[in-house]
């Protein structure tokens, strides 16, 4: 089956025959000193043009087959007329697709031979000066403005791949922020929901249980279940690109730092939350960047550090929030080797800000992010 731009150009090329066969035959009888007009000199017309049908396909070869077509025509002395169209297009197309030196040999082959092969052959007289110099400027001209097409062409290209590039970055890092949301979201929910499984398996197995301390824990478990559903609905949503209205929960802030600290005070570790300088609206990547942070850290506290007690400090800035968590665990190694430490990074240096996170001297564990408030630095 034929494509369409192969199509294209053999309609391309019938046309400009039709133009270039009529429109010379309709000057060459106002040359009575050219030589007639006939059969051939229309073939010789009509197959410079109509070869240009596969002038994408083999750009040289259409570009040398017009140039001999067009040579022919002009050296056996036909009227003269608008004989040079396909012969342009030709070359055109050559530098176009990057075929430049064939396409300058071409060019300097046609400059010898229409000026003087027919001379040489004795047909016509020798060229002026002025002659000499008017094609080559005309060539010269034809050429440039080739090249300024091709490059055209070429940067269009470019700025192509940079867009397709650029777009494909921008997957890739919303890919890495959702599989931390991800991760944030399912490492302090599901480690919440385990600690609480696991004292109502305890309380349940002792006589004299009250019941009421059972039923906290299991309204405790179905509330975090509750609220891990909904956020993972949230980020699969954004995912599969089929949320169209806002979503009814709301964003994850160091303002619902209670809530968080209820989360973890429920699993059996006290946690106090301290707030220096004056609160103020924060960027909307920090302040998610902050609670995250936050929410990474009591996770290790409830997973790895066997802890009884907690601090959460945020301290506001003219420039920059601070978050940290201290904890009087025992499993600092385990909390520095894993996963967590590591997206808590990743949030802070992504937002030009600094993290650390180690053993503190007098015991426990500590986690510091330095996040500042200008993010589109």
């Amino acid at each position: 089956m034929i494509d369409r731009t192969l199509r294209v150009d053999a309609a391309i090329a019938v046309a400009l025959a039709a133009v270039q066969v009529a429109a010379t035959y309709a000057a060459a009888q106002h040359q009575p000193e050219r030589h007639t007009f006939n059969a051939l000199a229309a073939v010789l017309l009509a197959g410079a043009s109509l070869v240009l049908t596969f002038r994408r396909r083999w750009p040289r070869t259409v570009l040398w087959a017009t140039l001999a077509f067009t040579l022919v025509y002009w050296v056996i002395g036909y009227g003269r007329g608008p004989v040079f169209f396909s012969l342009i297009l030709a070359f055109g197309t050559a530098v176009y697709m990057g075929r430049r030196r064939g396409a300058v040999t071409a060019l300097a082959v046609g400059y010898v031979g229409f000026l003087w092969l027919a001379p040489a052959l004795g047909r016509e007289d020798w060229p002026g000066l002025g002659a000499i110099l008017g094609l080559g400027a005309w060539l010269l001209v034809l050429w440039s403005a080739s090249e300024w097409v091709r490059l055209r062409h070429e940067r269009a290209i470019e700025a192509a791949h940079v867009r397709e590039e650029e777009q494909r970055r921008r997957v890739s890092e919303e890919r890495l922020r959702l599989a931390r949301e991800l991760h944030d979201v399912l490492a302090h929910n599901i480690s919440l929901i385990n600690v609480q499984a696991s004292t109502t398996l305890h309380l349940i197995e002792h006589d004299g249980t009250d019941e009421s301390s059972v039923r906290a824990a299991l309204g405790t478990i179905k509330k975090v279940s509750q609220e891990t559903l909904s956020e993972v609905r949230s980020v699969l949503g954004v995912l599969r690109q089929v949320d169209e209205a806002a979503p009814t929960a709301p964003a994850p802030t160091l303002a619902r730092l209670d809530e968080l600290v209820a989360g973890a005070a429920s699993a059996g570790v006290d946690v106090e939350i301290a707030v220096e300088g004056e609160p103020v609206s924060l960027p909307a990547a920090v302040d998610l960047a902050g609670y995250r942070i936050a929410q990474e850290s009591l996770t290790n506290v409830l997973r790895h550090a066997h802890a009884r007690h907690a601090a959460v400090r945020v301290a506001y800035a003219s420039d920059a929030v601070t978050v940290e968590v201290v904890d009087d665990g025992i499993g600092a190694a385990t909390e520095a080797n894993g996963n967590g430490i590591a997206g808590m990074r990743e949030r802070a240096t992504a937002l030009h800000g600094t993290f650390d996170a180690g053993p503190r001297a007098n015991g426990g564990f500590r986690v510091r992010a330095w996040l500042p408030l200008d993010v589109d630095r």
